[in-house]
């Protein structure tokens, strides 16, 4: 049985598997830690060229999370030493920025979460590096729709699984592979919390959306199969068949007529095509 728990300004948050409710100072938190999230990808944008390395674009969003009174809440997060994880081509999630350099014709996904005022701001877009061939482009397109789709479902008196269902099915239709192996996640005070949002799924099960959820939605979603692989770094998932995988990533609060997206970019550059 699903338990909540109604979050008070001054309680000790843990992660004791309970979905944690929160109220107007809980969205106000998320409001600003999400926007400067968003504003950290806005201005990172024009920089995702070809010839530009990963470790500089971690540079720059260590830099800007700073200057925004934040701090990024990945550094030292179970040991991982960079500000934001940036993942390229077959690379599922959780790539780790290094010297290696963008190319042309390479699509990459860059995930960010500033942790302001101990809220967490949890955002990742996918962006086209130069030239980019058309089927990559449609993924990374298709991607984004499954995002949409499933917060359209995000509504209160929903099921979890609504969510799931709604993304598998319009993968689906192109034939895509929808990863389960990570998912979304609660978040607020908390980094990762409860409830697990699978991309995947059946509607009309798993825990009803109440008023005040935090949670993510991030489908990952890849051009072949499914499954995906962890390298010896312990860090960075990649797919089994080497195949391109796109992933979008928006932070959402339950409201009581429906949903509030906490990241959506300042400048309307949600996804590529916005700018």
């Amino acid at each position: 049985m699903t338990e909540y728990q109604l979050i008070d300004s001054r309680d000790t948050i843990h992660r004791d598997g309970t979905i944690k409710l929160h109220g107007p100072e809980g969205f106000e938190g998320m409001r600003k830690a999400g926007q400067l999230a968003a504003r950290i990808l806005d201005e990172i944008t024009p920089l995702v060229q070809p010839g530009v390395s990963t470790a500089e674009l971690d540079d720059k969003v260590r830099e800007l999370t700073l200057a925004g009174g934040a701090v990024p809440a990945t550094m030292g997060y179970r040991g991982y030493a960079h500000s934001c994880c940036i993942s390229i081509n077959h690379v599922v999630c959780h790539g780790i920025p290094s010297e290696k350099v963008l190319k042309d014709g390479d699509i990459v996904n860059i995930d960010v979460t500033p942790l302001l005022d101990g809220w967490h701001g949890d955002t990742s877009r996918m962006f086209l590096v130069g030239d980019v061939p058309l089927k990559a482009r449609r993924l990374v397109e298709v991607t984004y729709e499954c995002l949409m789709i499933g917060i359209e479902k995000a509504q209160p008196g929903a099921r979890l699984g609504d969510i799931g269902a709604a993304i598998e099915r319009h993968a689906m239709q192109y034939r895509y592979g929808v990863v389960r192996e990570f998912c979304g996640h609660g978040l607020g005070r908390l980094f990762h919390d409860a409830p697990e949002v699978v991309h995947a799924g059946k509607a009309g099960t798993g825990p009803e959306l109440k008023p005040g959820m935090f949670f993510t939605i991030e489908p990952m979603i890849n051009l072949g199969k499914p499954w995906v692989k962890l390298l010896s770094d312990g860090w960075t998932a990649v797919t089994r068949d080497k195949s391109l995988s796109a992933q979008f990533e928006h932070s959402i609060g339950i409201t009581e007529t429906g949903n509030e997206i906490f990241t959506g970019s300042p400048k309307g550059w949600n996804k590529p095509g916005d700018y």
